[in-house]
């Protein structure tokens, strides 16, 4: 199946985490259709393995694993899985999050939501990307794509947790391409605007009709219009590219 991102990633082992579904699926989706050998790795053990099926079925190489990224041991075992299915690593997209805090103001927020979201975001993305670090060294190439938001950007009202952790997530990319630009590892993040996927389902009418209004491209943002921004953050175009946050959301916030 030909796809106008052929031969970009050609050769190229990505893991994405979260990948059985949303934005993550559609990133696999992209980053096989590129040539590149694909794991993608999800706390829905059912769901992840379907996935895979669906996306090898469209002539891709994609494998799936099982991860839980509130647990540390779980982490390691999924790198471990991935190295093994692949036989190293040369990118990582760091694409799972929760959110868990939508429409509570701070007041509302209890301690076990905020640290719900804290451990899964950030310590999760911590954790994930330290276990991949041996394999993407050895790469000599290795790309870290971390799926930031734009909503740290703008300030986001009532999304205290989400903003909070997406916002360490843009200081957490900027620290790690400074410490680890002399392995010639590059570091950057994507931050989508709000996208109409399952995991945004929840989000009240009135947050979507304020963005599709408000933006520059007035329509609703796709999974798709994500992917190409991974993909060159994932490719040799980008090798001069690290520590910066890209915000994808059609011209709703211009940094």
């Amino acid at each position: 199946m030909m796809s106008r991102h052929d031969l970009l990633l050609a050769g190229r082992r990505v893991l994405v985490t979260g990948g059985a579904r949303g934005l993550g699926y559609a990133f696999a989706q992209a980053i096989g259709q590129a040539g590149a050998r694909v794991v993608i790795a999800d706390v829905l053990h059912e769901r992840v393995q379907q996935a895979a099926g669906e996306l090898r079925a469209l002539g891709l190489d994609v494998q799936a694993v099982a991860v839980d990224l509130a647990q540390p041991t779980s982490i390691q075992a999924c790198v471990d899985a991935t190295i093994s299915l692949l036989g190293g690593l040369d990118g990582l997209v760091n694409n799972v999050s929760i959110t868990n805090s939508g429409g509570k103001g701070c007041e509302e927020l209890s301690i076990d939501t905020w640290d719900q979201v804290m451990q899964v975001n950030v310590r999760g993305t911590w954790l994930m990307t330290t276990a991949c670090l041996p394999a993407l060294r050895a790469s000599g190439q290795g790309a870290i794509v971390n799926l930031a938001s734009d909503t740290p950007l703008w300030g986001a009202p009532n999304l205290l947790a989400y903003v909070a952790s997406k916002g360490a997530i843009i200081a957490m990319t900027r620290s790690l391409a400074r410490e680890l630009g002399s392995d010639n590892i590059t570091v950057n993040a994507i931050a989508p605007g709000l996208v109409l996927v399952e995991a945004t389902a929840y989000v009240p009418e009135a947050r979507h009709r304020l963005y599709n209004d408000q933006r520059a491209l007035q329509r609703p943002q796709l999974p798709e219009d994500v992917s190409g921004a991974v993909l060159f953050a994932l490719s040799d175009l980008a090798r001069f590219i690290t520590g910066q946050t890209l915000p994808v959301n059609g011209g709703f916030v211009m940094p």
